[in-house]
């Protein structure tokens, strides 16, 4: 299970105690200054150092270092409640799907209303170019740790979730998604979607993938 991390030492507590039985964190580090890769070793999981900024490249390290067959991504600031991994998990488990996205289902508050329109406007321009049954990019998705590797993905900033479905798409994988709750991050403001600024960063680095 990859983390990606970047500031969360306030969350990680949280996040990490509910991980359920069978789900191995990987906590990659993007350069916090808070000291979240100290309280993720503390809390005994295993921690990777990332220098190069970005949430595709955390990603893509978490990747290299993973060990197991199957790999989940979440973030790690609290919205998403780890006790519902079994639910993006299982459809690739059972060979159902090759990639399961979690469709966010927002507890009230938890979600600013910018940022829900433009993940509605990336994922329906999505469904349109790929025909996968998609509403949302979902933070927190599964699949197999060679066919990701296979696939070459190469955004290392904010376009990795959309590159990997894309790129996901054009190899022919079955892909669906599955509900997952969506809360209120613990402490602070999300580098994304807490503000216009970084839900417009979030949307250029996509827009640049589905251009070219």
């Amino acid at each position: 299970m990859i983390l990606p991390v970047l500031d969360e030492a306030q969350a990680l507590p949280l996040v990490l105690a509910a991980f359920p039985p069978g789900y191995e964190p990987l906590v990659v580090d993007n350069g916090s200054t808070d000291g979240s890769a100290d309280v993720a070793r503390r809390l005994g999981a295993q921690v990777v150092s990332e220098p190069r900024r970005g949430f595709g490249a955390a990603c893509f390290a978490g990747l290299l270092m993973a060990r197991s067959e199957l790999v989940c991504f979440m973030d790690a600031d609290g919205s998403l409640d780890p006790r519902e991994l079994p639910r993006v998990t299982e459809p690739v488990m059972r060979g159902e799907l090759e990639l399961c996205l979690g469709v966010r289902r927002p507890e009230r508050g938890a979600w600013p209303m910018h940022a829900r329109l433009a993940n509605r406007l990336i994922a329906a321009e999505l469904h349109r170019r790929t025909g996968a049954p998609l509403t949302d990019l979902g933070p927190m998705r599964c699949a197999t740790r060679d066919q990701l590797l296979a696939l070459g993905l190469r955004d290392r900033a904010f376009g990795w979730p959309l590159e990997m479905v894309l790129s996901a798409a054009a190899a022919g994988w079955t892909i669906g998604e599955t509900a997952v709750t969506y809360r209120r991050r613990a402490g602070g403001r999300s580098k994304v979607t807490g503000s216009a600024l970084g839900t417009w960063r979030a949307v250029r680095d996509m827009s640049r993938l589905l251009a070219a």
